[in-house]
């Protein structure tokens, strides 16, 4: 399977030229199964929600990833601000080209950021399948949370075989990005997409760092600190053979999450 990963530099609370960024990236690049958005990647990461939150029947960025999945038979990830029922979620939204496929409101929100004091977390995992890959959707602050993204094995078949985190990772907290991104990736037996956004907003400098794993923590591809779109294969079948030869998730802990 073929993933792009698109670095942006996010303006500030201008869904309509980040839609144009994303559109120009996209037009830019050789074709790919799934094109993979940042965090928040129409607004950046707006804490004061009812500034730029729309529902989704509204949202031009989400009707964009609609129209654009379904023009060029692919799925796009990626996060948006999104009202519903009167409360504010980080809806991380897998579409394809029959529509949306998977919704995931992200969980661990981010409460040294103020974000638990205006958003809903959400509650369940989702698991969601695309030409034969199963993707589990996370969201930024997830990352630091290994429990919530565990991988399980039951007689031999794995409850997902990639992980995408979108994220908001700010410079000075590159170190962690790179390492736990990486060790969800070991740890699971999966490959991670990791994807974070460049530039500046109000509050915090970026620097990209997006970077898909293997599942033994070898980098596939890397877009460095640039505004940029990288392509590159992901091999699923080499993925289960490394996991026939060496299944160490068959030894894993059992538990349940709260």
């Amino acid at each position: 399977m073929r993933i792009a990963l698109i670095q942006t530099d996010i303006v500030w609370c201008n869904p309509e030229v980040n839609i144009a960024r994303a559109e120009a990236l996209i037009a830019s690049s050789e074709p790919a199964d799934l094109y993979v958005l940042p965090e928040m990647w129409s607004t950046g990461f707006v804490i004061e929600a009812q500034e730029v939150t729309e529902s989704e029947e509204q949202c031009a960025a989400l009707q964009w990833m609609v129209t654009t999945a379904a023009n060029r038979n692919c799925a796009i990830s990626g996060s948006l601000v999104i009202s519903e029922d009167g409360k504010y979620y980080n809806r991380h939204y897998f579409v394809t080209p029959e529509g949306i496929a998977a919704r995931y409101d992200k969980r661990h929100l981010f409460r040294l950021g103020g974000e638990t004091k205006r958003f809903t977390a959400g509650k369940e995992r989702v698991i969601v399948e695309w030409c034969g890959v199963k993707f589990l959707l996370q969201t930024c602050f997830d990352l630091r949370f290994p429990v919530f993204a565990r991988n399980s094995v039951t007689d031999r078949v794995y409850s997902y075989d990639a992980i995408i985190y979108i994220a908001s990772f700010p410079t000075p907290r590159m170190a962690a990005w790179h390492t736990l991104s990486a060790a969800r990736a070991i740890e699971n037996e999966s490959f991670v997409i990791a994807v974070n956004r460049t530039g500046d907003d109000i509050y915090c400098n970026y620097n990209g760092g997006s970077v898909i794993w293997d599942s033994f923590g070898s980098s596939i591809a890397e877009c460095g600190e640039d505004e940029c779109i990288v392509v590159a294969d992901i091999d699923i079948d080499e993925l289960r053979l490394r996991r026939r030869r060496f299944p160490t998730l068959i030894d894993a802990d059992l538990f349940s999450i709260q």
